[in-house]
């Protein structure tokens, strides 16, 4: 192994390019000949177009032309797809809706896009937009996810017959209302958890263009040029994929939210060919609020059965969650299959049952945010085993640890059917306890208590499914005379350090020095084929192909060295970037062998990913609460994870370090709010509130604990979301045992902004002084 292989803390090779200003973003990028578009969108949640007047703005200065949604269909465009035809529960299909790229005839949330103007400017085009005229019938909205079900709500979708989109379920629901009605002790809890926005630091973007071969092209931000490349050809403009090149510079962050194809992306396709000439839109921030996909937004019931002896026996929970006014790409998918399983956490139950009701509302789309579905299960199951203990009066750590699955009972199958190959959950909670001095945490309580503040203790245990299991990813390793090797990789990265990660792979595996390794992604033209990014899949899915394209190159290679060293390719060993045969002390460099051969080594590797990887770990968070004030600090944290083999301990503590702090500024601070009429109330980082590093007010300590994943070739497992998941619930349990001592207050839902917190000290001390 080189000095840059697998397990080193290796600086990222990208960052100085980055810094300096030399990425390229996609704003970054001007086409001859550019023009610029322009999105006018509702201010209504909820209305009929009765006429809208472009001529006003079509002949404005600097105008080129104005689209609505009858040049969408001129185009022979119709929709933006939804890719997840779920099953209800009762085997019937769920409705999909259609989606156009502009608004026709109805606008059903603010922020839906009516019309573009394509101009030479972006300020003429926003000066045109304004003169464009359109009226409105009213009509009443749907906006509080608690109610949208009701029989008297406003409708998103009539034909659909009221605002239910499916209702689904996994496990054993009648095994579980036995186990729940012969148990010794039940616990019921309801939660909310908030509506958030990614705001990844470069906002969404894209250029639509036609080259010289008459093919579309977009240049985009986003986390896989394939993905979208196949939804344009196949289900937008119905041509061979061929037909459509995707091209992804530097990516400023996407946390999910850049995975989707977007009504944005086909318009400006569709303005190229009008227009005859490329055209830009890079969204701004107010458009960023109002029109990415939001995240989370669900309502969940839990219960908790037990037996005499503290024993899980089942678990149920039951979730309403907010879909918004259209399908996004995988919108149904992420409050079912992409983390239903979870619901299983990591306890030995008997049974499990989840049922989720996914709802139409007049807001936004909501799809995959950063876990996308394993941050809400972890939030229901840590958020309602807090509850028992302290229903109970036991400690929560003891009735985690009377209940984790043992290391001796892996591989594990669980009550919804995920097979755990690995984890030493007890081990980690316990180290995790040590770590943070939980002995001593009643001292430091009193100590808080002197100087007026309340001091809280919380826990919480994640697990998550991830690595992309059961998908495919491609890569290609060109090793040149001149002694560089190129990597094309399928993945993309929006920030993650993938050129690092993978150069890593790639030194470990052929002895090439670190920065002599280049990588290439995000065109369609230059790699046939490539998963994206998302769900934590990158590395588990392109190390190992990133791996078998370097077995191609080191056999090809091996019978140059034979004839180099007069011997049989059997005699041969290969290690440190040197062939040597068995037994002697003859051999020759990789490197050497390269750069005598006229023409390159290529190796390709394409590997199936045979399972998800469980990733794991413990969070536990000390915080302190100024009655008074309601303001909430974090002043311990401690993390034992278990990411197996760790390609890059830097590299995972950097994504450890960014989801807590979003899953801080989740727990804490971010809440999508809309009013009753639809209106976004927090439309801007005025209203909208993002962690700041002040809201950290302590160091993470962070321990990795590596437990090799048995079912991926590098052992290791997926690390992007963990942070995100754990935080949560571990914060929240934090803030509640901090005021059920002095205050009764047994539940307090995310944001706990210092409002709230205050606002339920206050109910619960009134409560108190009646009494």
């Amino acid at each position: 192994m080189g000095q840059f292989g697998i397990g080193q803390a290796v600086r990222r090779k990208e960052d100085a390019r980055l810094v300096t200003g030399h990425g390229e973003y996609t704003d970054d990028i001007s086409l001859p000949g550019q023009a610029y578009g322009v999105f006018l969108r509702s201010s209504h949640a909820h209305a009929k177009i009765t006429g809208i007047d472009i001529e006003a703005a079509r002949s404005a200065p600097g105008v080129l032309a104005v689209l609505t949604a009858e040049d969408v269909k001129a185009a022979g465009v119709t929709t933006v797809p939804c890719k997840i035809p779920l099953k209800n529960r009762d085997g019937s299909s769920m409705t999909l809706p259609d989606r156009p790229p502009l608004a026709d005839g109805v606008v059903r949330y603010v922020g839906d896009p009516i019309a573009m103007v394509i101009a030479e400017s972006p300020e003429a085009g926003k000066d045109a937009a304004e003169l464009i005229d359109v009226e409105y019938e009213d009509l009443p909205a749907s906006v509080d996810l608690g109610h949208s079900l009701d029989s008297d709500a406003a409708v998103v979708w009539p034909g659909n017959g009221g605002n239910l989109a499916f209702d689904w379920d996994i496990g054993d629901g009648a095994n579980v209302d036995q186990l729940i009605a012969e148990a010794a002790h039940v616990v019921e809890v309801e939660l909310v958890n908030n509506r958030v926005v990614a705001n990844s630091m470069e906002p969404r973007g894209a250029i639509g263009s036609i080259d010289e071969k008459g093919r579309y092209v977009l240049h985009v931000s986003c986390q896989g040029v394939h993905n979208l490349q196949s939804v344009l050809a196949e289900d937008v403009f119905k041509v061979d994929p061929s037909q459509i090149r995707v091209i992804c510079p530097d990516v400023g962050g996407g946390f999910g939210m850049k995975i989707f194809l977007y009504p944005e992306h086909v318009m400006v396709m569709i303005a190229a060919k009008a227009a005859g000439r490329p055209v830009k839109w890079i969204g701004e921030r107010s458009e960023s609020l109002l029109s990415d996909t939001h995240g989370r937004d669900h309502i969940t019931k839990t219960t908790l059965a037990l037996d005499a002896d503290y024993r899980f026996l089942a678990f149920r929970a039951e979730v309403v969650a907010n879909l918004g006014a259209y399908l996004s790409q995988y919108g149904p998918f992420i409050p079912t299959g992409a983390g239903a399983t979870m619901y299983a956490a990591v306890y030995d139950f008997k049974g499990v049952h989840f049922a989720s009701k996914g709802v139409y509302t007049h807001t936004t789309p909501v799809d995959a945010y950063r876990g996308a579905g394993r941050p809400e299960a972890t939030y229901a199951v840590e958020r309602t085993v807090d509850a028992a203990a302290r229903k109970l009066g036991v400690d929560p750590g003891e009735l985690r640890m009377k209940n984790f699955i043992k290391p001796e009972q892996m591989p594990y199958t669980t009550a919804l059917g995920a097979t755990y190959d690995s984890g030493e959950f007890g081990a980690n909670l316990n180290e995790a306890y040590q770590m943070a001095d939980v002995a001593g945490f009643e001292g430091r309580k009193a100590e808080s208590a002197r100087n007026g503040k309340l001091r809280g203790l919380g826990i919480a245990y994640y697990i998550e499914q991830c690595g992309g299991g059961g998908t495919t990813e491609w890569a290609e390793l060109r090793l040149s005379p001149q002694g560089r090797v190129q990597l094309k990789i399928g993945t993309q990265s929006n920030g993650q350090g993938h050129a690092t990660a993978y150069a890593q792979v790639i030194e470990e595996r052929l002895g090439i020095p670190f920065d002599q390794i280049d990588m290439i992604q995000g065109d369609t033209d230059l790699q046939a084929n490539g998963g994206g990014t998302g769900g934590s899949r990158s590395l588990p899915a392109g190390g190992p192909a990133v791996n078998l394209a370097a077995d191609q190159i080191v056999e090809k290679a091996k019978a140059q060295a034979a004839d180099e060293l007069e011997v049989a390719p059997q005699d041969l060993l290969f290690e440190d970037g040197r062939f040597t045969v068995a037994g002697t002390d003859r051999s020759v460099g990789l490197l050497d062998l390269a750069g005598k051969l006229n023409d390159a080594l290529e190796g390709e590797g394409v590997f199936k990913n045979p399972a998800n990887t469980f990733p794991n770990g413990a969070h536990v968070v000390e915080v302190e609460v100024d009655a008074d004030t309601g303001v909430t600090q974090v002043v311990r944290y401690t993390i034992v994870d278990d990411f197996g083999v760790l390609l890059n301990p830097m590299l995972v503590t950097g994504q450890i370090h960014g989801g807590v702090m979003q899953g801080l500024g989740q727990a804490l601070l971010e809440h999508a709010v809309y009013d009753e009429s639809g209106q976004l109330l927090s439309g801007s980082f005025m209203d909208y509130a993002m962690p700041r590093a002040d809201h950290m007010s302590c160091d993470i300590d962070l321990k990795f604990r590596q437990v090799p994943c048995t079912t991926n070739p590098l052992g290791l497992k997926g690390c992007g979301e963990a942070g995100a998941i754990g935080a949560p619930p571990a914060v929240i349990n934090a803030i509640v045992d901090a005021l059920s001592s002095v205050y009764g207050v047994t539940e307090i839902d995310m944001p706990a902004t210092p409002h709230s917190v205050w606002q339920a000290i206050q109910q619960h001390a009134v409560a108190q002084a009646a009494e």
